[in-house]
Formats: C-alpha cells, sequence, structure tokens
C-alpha cells in the first residue's frame, strides 16, 4: 500500500476514534438534557432511552426556578467562584515569581514544601479548618468558602514553571525602562503567561463551582448555599423528581461550559510574545 494511502486511513481510523469518544461523552449530557425537557406524563425512563423527548416542555425548569430559590444558590456561587479565581491569580503569580526569578537560601526546600501540600487530602485539614473558621468568626459566611480556595499548591507550581519560560532579556529590558520587581511582575511576567493564568482561573472556577463537601461542612443557613449545597436539597428521598434534578444539572454544568467557550481560544501557548505586545 502507497504512502500516501496508508496516511489517508490513518486519518479515516483516528477521525472514527474521535467521533466514538465524543460520542461516549455526549450521549450522557445529551440524555440529561432531554430529561429536563421532557413533559409531566412522558416516561423518562423508557427502553430504549429517547434523547430527544417526544413532548418537550420547559416545566421542570419553571418549578426549578418557581419553586426553589435556584437564582440565589447561582448568585452564591458566582460570588465565590470569582473571588476564589481573583486571590488565586493574585496571590500564586506573587509568590511564585520570587520562587522563579529570585535568589534566596531555602528557595527549593520552599518550593518542596509548598507542593507537597497537594498530596494531603482535604478531609486531613478539614478539621482544623473548621475550629479556623469558628475562631475567626467566618462559620456561615460566603468569606468562609472563598479563603481555603484563595491560594492553591498547583497554581503556585503551575504559574512558577510558566515565569521559568519567560526570557531574562526582556525583564532587563524593562529594568532598563525603570521597572521595579513588581514592575516587571505586572509588565512582563503577567503578559507573558498570560495562557497558564487563564487555565489556572479556569480550574479554580470548576473546582470551586463544584465543591461540595466544604459547603455542606461550613454552612447551615440555606440563603448562603451554593448551586452543589441546592441541588442536593432537589433529591429528597421523600420526593424525587428526576425532571427538576436533570433541569438543576443542566443549569449547574452551562456556566461552565460558557465560561470555557469563551476563553478557549485565549489558553494558548504564547510564552513571551505576549510580554512583548504587553
Amino acid at each position: 500500500m502507497p504512502a500516501s494511502a496508508r496516511s489517508r486511513v490513518g486519518a479515516v481510523l483516528q477521525l472514527l476514534l474521535l467521533i466514538l469518544l465524543a460520542l461516549v461523552v455526549l450521549v450522557p449530557l445529551l440524555w440529561l438534557v432531554s430529561t429536563s425537557l421532557k413533559g409531566p406524563s412522558e416516561d423518562i425512563f423508557s427502553s430504549p432511552p429517547a434523547l430527544w423527548p417526544s413532548q418537550p416542555s420547559l416545566d421542570a425548569y419553571g418549578r426549578l426556578f418557581g419553586e426553589n430559590p435556584l437564582a440565589q444558590y447561582l448568585l452564591n456561587s458566582t460570588i465565590v467562584s470569582g473571588l476564589a479565581v481573583v486571590a488565586n491569580l493574585l496571590f500564586c503569580s506573587l509568590a511564585a515569581y520570587p520562587l522563579a526569578r529570585m535568589r534566596f537560601a531555602g528557595r527549593g526546600f520552599v518550593l518542596a514544601l509548598v507542593v507537597a501540600t497537594i498530596l494531603i487530602p482535604f478531609q486531613v485539614v478539614m478539621i482544623p479548618l473548621y475550629l479556623l473558621m469558628v475562631q475567626l468568626g467566618l462559620r456561615n459566611t460566603l468569606l468562609a468558602l472563598v479563603i481555603p480556595q484563595a491560594a492553591t499548591a498547583f497554581g503556585l507550581y503551575l504559574l512558577r514553571q510558566s515565569f521559568l519560560a519567560v526570557p531574562v532579556e526582556l525583564e532587563e529590558a524593562a529594568r532598563i525602562d525603570g521597572c521595579s520587581k513588581l514592575g516587571e511582575w505586572w509588565n512582563v511576567m503577567i503578559p507573558a503567561a498570560r495562557a497558564d493564568l487563564i487555565t489556572l482561573g479556569v480550574f479554580v472556577f470548576i473546582g470551586t463551582w463544584s465543591d461540595f463537601l466544604w459547603p455542606l461542612v461550613i454552612l447551615d443557613d440555606p440563603g448562603l448555599y451554593t448551586l452543589p449545597l441546592g441541588l442536593q436539597q432537589l433529591s429528597s428521598s421523600f420526593s424525587l423528581d428526576w425532571r427538576i434534578v436533570a433541569a438543576g444539572s443542566v443549569v449547574s454544568i452551562l456556566p461552565v461550559l460558557v465560561l470555557f467557550v469563551l476563553l478557549q481560544r485565549f489558553i494558548l501557548p504564547s510564552a513571551s510574545s505576549d510580554a512583548v505586545k504587553g
């Protein structure tokens, strides 16, 4: 078989494999959307499962927002996730810069100590963290959800590696122009690490948006519930309506999908070109 024919066959097989993987991922999501759009009289457990409702209805979404304070849950999750993203980008980039560029005794030990915390499960520190929040008077506040996510070892390590890839000549040029260390961080490092900053922001947003355990532990006030806790209220064992649960799940997934679609074009290996433009 000629090389060109083999390459075409390989491309076709690769395309078929990608289509198969896409179907494996998308079919459960399509079934979830379909379930949320089925009317009250339609069987949601038909065999085989229908990927499109025979009687489309928005009744589940109307009941979801009309009978439940879902708008408040969405607002709480948006506030917590937004503050966590801003805090992570600020604190992790400020801590990563000296670990990447400045020379001081114990730099490697500090980095190793920070990275080692990734191996510690959250359940290990949950009780001490809870006691700390109680002593600070932050229990039953949204701020108690933001503080544990304000800086992460993963974010610090990711940005340090990104800063290491920035050419030293850019910093030297900024220094000649009269920039201080803080100015070099802001004018050189931040633009150069734009792709990694956006990647970190997306990861932090998704992690905070979907966090269930810590809000369950620290919050008692239903008015402060985030979306995962609010959706958990929908799945009561006494009055379970899978249409409403499916509608709530779709609403919780939608902001993450929109965020990724809007930001995916920025998640590119830009390296020093962004710093030159900045």
